[in-house]
């Protein structure tokens, strides 16, 4: 059973807390949608979920202050327009609740050196940011987990890259209870049963990602029709003419996986369905799937936009109920540690 706080009142829930976010950096693309966000909507009526929008975590990169507070905007709305319910979710700015960065401090006490000087992911961004190779960027994953242990999550869907940072939460957490005695839960990882990487459409090595700087890489969710349809045409296959899956042939592995997932059909009967045709054939009906599955999402999109009352309204409700729920997990802490309480 859980326990959600709200303007003091403590409510109690049959539903575990389930927690995920997405940094406001690129532009939010279709392996977002299939590796994530499809899930958070399948999800929101079993769990008591918080979804965020990292913008802490976004400053690790130089960012244009304007434009980062247009796609904060911007992203809120197309976790709405993708199906997450305001009503049943919470969706929250990381930055609205300051109790973030207050834990991240308090946990970065108990954070050993060399436990960060393992995180592949700060070797990575290392080599792409070398000449700014900052602080914030290797203390990241304490961030990270004070984003989680702050709201009690119980499970974290996480995709290969983040499996490093929700090991360093969970022994966090199990390193400040043996600590200080039982505060936080440890929060267990969640596997979606559909997902998985979606790989670049010209680089298929690669996963797919909203940072790119080649826009021929991804599928924006907000991209228009043509330009999609003219991405799927030029997307690396292979110089084979039969549609089979293949691991070896991984442009064309990777054009089935989207079609499978978001037709919601398997692999083979995806495969079946295109046996003998041609390739131009597959992509023409992929391109008219995707198209047709980002419509709706692109049309609630824009009059999400052109609403910023109802934006400020989602966002206000979601800080003012996490803002207490984080309150109490933070009062706690202070409290363990010695921190005199303010009268």
């Amino acid at each position: 059973m859980a326990t959600i706080s709200f303007y003091g009142e403590t409510l109690m829930s049959e539903k575990k807390i389930l927690l995920s976010g997405i940094q406001p950096s690129g532009k939010l693309c279709i392996g977002n949608y299939i590796g994530a966000m499809k899930n958070w909507v399948n999800l929101q009526e079993e769990y008591e979920s918080i979804f965020l929008v990292v913008d802490m975590h976004a400053l690790t990169v130089k960012q244009v202050p304007s434009e980062l507070r247009q796609r904060c905007l911007s992203f809120v709305a197309q976790y709405i327009a993708c199906g997450i319910d305001p009503e049943k979710n919470t969706i929250v700015i990381q930055s609205h609740v300051p109790q973030h960065a207050e834990l991240m401090w308090v946990l970065s006490s108990i954070t050993y050196m060399g436990e960060l000087n393992r995180m592949t992911q700060f070797k990575d961004k290392s080599k792409k940011h070398n000449t700014n190779i900052n602080a914030g960027l290797f203390s990241y994953p304490v961030l990270m987990a004070a984003d989680i242990l702050l709201y009690q999550a119980d499970v974290v869907p996480v995709g290969a890259d983040q499996k490093q940072h929700l090991e360093l939460a969970r022994d966090l957490a199990k390193r400040f209870n043996h600590q200080y005695s039982d505060t936080f839960k440890v929060p267990k990882p969640f596997i979606p049963k559909t997902g998985g990487r979606i790989m670049s459409l010209q680089n298929p090595e690669k996963k797919m990602s909203k940072s790119d700087k080649n826009d021929n890489n991804i599928l924006g969710l907000l991209d228009p029709p043509e330009l999609l349809i003219k991405k799927i045409k030029r997307a690396v296959t292979d110089s084979g003419t039969d549609i089979v899956y293949d691991e070896n042939r991984p442009g064309l592995a990777n054009l089935l996986g989207i079609y499978a997932k978001l037709s919601d059909k398997t692999m083979d009967s995806v495969v079946e369905q295109f046996y003998g045709k041609m390739y131009s054939q597959f992509k023409a009906d992929l391109s008219e799937l995707l198209v047709e599955t980002l419509r709706p999402v692109q049309e609630k999109y824009n009059q999400l936009m052109n609403d910023n009352g109802y934006l400020e309204d989602v966002l206000k409700n979601g800080a003012d109920k996490s803002f207490v729920h984080a309150r109490k997990t933070l009062s706690k802490v202070y409290r363990k540690v010695g921190f005199l309480p303010k009268k």
